[in-house]
């Protein structure tokens, strides 16, 4: 016969197991999903001229936009290592596009991981890291990558004169053909991520979705094409060089020069400028509307209010300004990138902010933002006090950095070191084998003007200079410090 004692006790103490069990899950239940964007490309609005995003404007209505947002590489893969590892380029030791993060930081736990450790179904579909075989890292997901790299992704042209040939793949600039969504790789990564979002609907997941376009080729089909009138399009201004800017600063525009429509070198002609502008927007709206069948995909689910949403771009994208094009340098239009957080659960909907933030602030805050730790070793600052009041006091600055020369083999020569605060941008560049600063570049700016003149060297500036130097040298040292 039982003791019944025991008996009792053993009750109870399954009740209690039993409880216990039953409020984890109601907490994993609980914890949010996370729906992570990336857009390759995309550039802030620069006050000229808007794309027609109805998609994005509704994700801005739900959330908090950061309007000062700024990358820690103007190029893909180190911006995209720096947002997945929550650490800055020298860190990662990321400046190109050939280098994986894991040689520097073999136990480095990514952003996705992390939330794959903690139970979450860890899911990508399209670019998320940069895109190629060597890029790509298994151990953040919880299954394969979908369409994560190019070749096997689908196509960047439609039309046969544009396909692959001896290795290359650059042909037009552009593309623009009555042609379904899913003629191009984006719209199958929509319908793939709409699949997945079926099968995790009952899961707690963090979806990382990755969107080619607007990178060029400005293959987009006709009807976003439709939605601009080129002739209304303005063209670009500046359209010249910073005065008394650093050759060092500058490109020759190397990226868009390698397609057939584009002479490899001297200006550019005027018609073949407002093409382009004009298929940069319509990249970007057919993008838009791929978004939108995202957030439709989550209502139809009924998954929206327990859904993070976090919508971001890698860096900008210069369109002839300052006569530069494509992205790789430390100036505004390249460094500065949309930024939407949409939680339903935590902070106001339908603002915005001028903080200062930086792309490794996403790592923190989605973290926070999930419920979990924030993991030691991130450089980044979670935004969740922003989202809740966006008009606070924030970052005094942002960094980001470039090397010289681009494409460089083995390690690069240069390193252009850039600090921006509220109004000015101060950059060094540095002779990495020397320590030796070469080059210095100080800009002024106003709401709605872009790089006019250098005015590093200038006695009018001499307080300016000298206490932005100081701010640049300070991070520099700080990170150097949390090697």
């Amino acid at each position: 016969m039982k003791h019944p004692v025991l008996h009792i006790v053993i009750i109870v103490l399954t009740s209690i197991l039993l409880v216990a069990h039953q409020r984890v899950n109601a907490q994993t239940a609980r914890r949010p999903n996370v729906l992570f964007i990336a857009v390759d490309d995309l550039r802030s609005n620069d006050g000229n001229f808007a794309a027609i995003t109805p998609n994005i404007d509704r994700l801005a209505k739900k959330g908090v936009v950061f309007n000062r947002a700024y990358c820690q590489q103007a190029v893909c893969g180190p911006s995209r290592a720096s947002v997945l590892t929550g650490r800055r380029p020298d860190v990662t030791k990321v400046w190109d596009l050939k280098t994986h993060f894991r040689q520097a930081l073999p136990d480095a736990v990514t952003l996705p991981q992390y939330f794959k450790q903690h139970g979450y179904a860890a899911r990508n579909v399209g670019k998320i890291y940069h895109d190629s075989k060597e890029a790509q890292d298994p151990v953040s997901w919880s299954a394969p990558e979908i369409k994560a790299i190019t070749d096997a992704a689908g196509p960047k042209y439609v039309l046969p004169e544009n396909q692959p040939t001896n290795g290359s793949w650059k042909k037009a600039s552009w593309e623009c053909l009555e042609v379904p969504d899913t003629a191009y790789v984006d719209g199958q990564v929509a319908s793939a991520a709409v699949n997945v979002i079926r099968e995790l609907k009952d899961s707690s997941f963090f979806l990382a979705v990755g969107f080619r376009r607007p990178h060029l080729p400005f293959s987009a089909p006709k009807r976003y094409w439709d939605l601009y009138n080129q002739s209304e399009i303005p063209p670009p201004s500046p359209d010249s060089a910073p005065e008394a800017a650093p050759k060092i600063a500058l490109h020759d525009g190397v990226e868009l020069r390698g397609y057939n429509d584009i002479p490899d070198s001297g200006a550019i002609p005027v018609t073949k400028i407002q093409q382009l502008r004009h298929g940069y927007y319509a990249s970007i709206s057919y993008i838009d509307a791929q978004i939108g069948r995202l957030i439709d995909e989550l209502e139809q689910q009924g998954l929206m209010e327990n859904t993070v949403i976090v919508l971001w771009s890698d860096h900008g994208f210069h369109l002839g300004e300052l006569g530069l094009w494509a992205k790789t340098t430390n100036f505004e239009m390249d460094t500065r990138v949309p930024l939407i957080i949409c939680s339903p659960h935590v902070g106001v909907k339908e603002s915005n902010t001028e903080a200062l933030v930086e792309l490794i602030d996403i790592y923190p805050t989605l973290a926070e933002l999930a419920g979990l730790d924030i993991p030691d070793g991130l450089e980044g600052k979670s935004m969740v006090p922003l989202l809740k009041n966006p008009t606070r006091p924030w970052k005094k600055a942002a960094f980001s950095q470039f090397p010289r020369p681009w494409m460089y083999k083995n390690e690069p020569k240069y390193m252009g070191y850039s600090v921006r605060t509220k109004e000015y941008r101060y950059t060094e560049w540095v002779n990495l084998d020397e320590g030796a600063v070469e080059s210095k570049e100080l800009y002024h700016y106003s709401p709605s003007t872009l790089e006019k003149r250098n005015l590093a060297g200038s006695k009018e500036h001499r307080r300016i200079e000298k206490s932005m130097m100081k701010l640049l040298r300070q991070g520099r040292k700080l990170r150097r410090d949390n090697e």
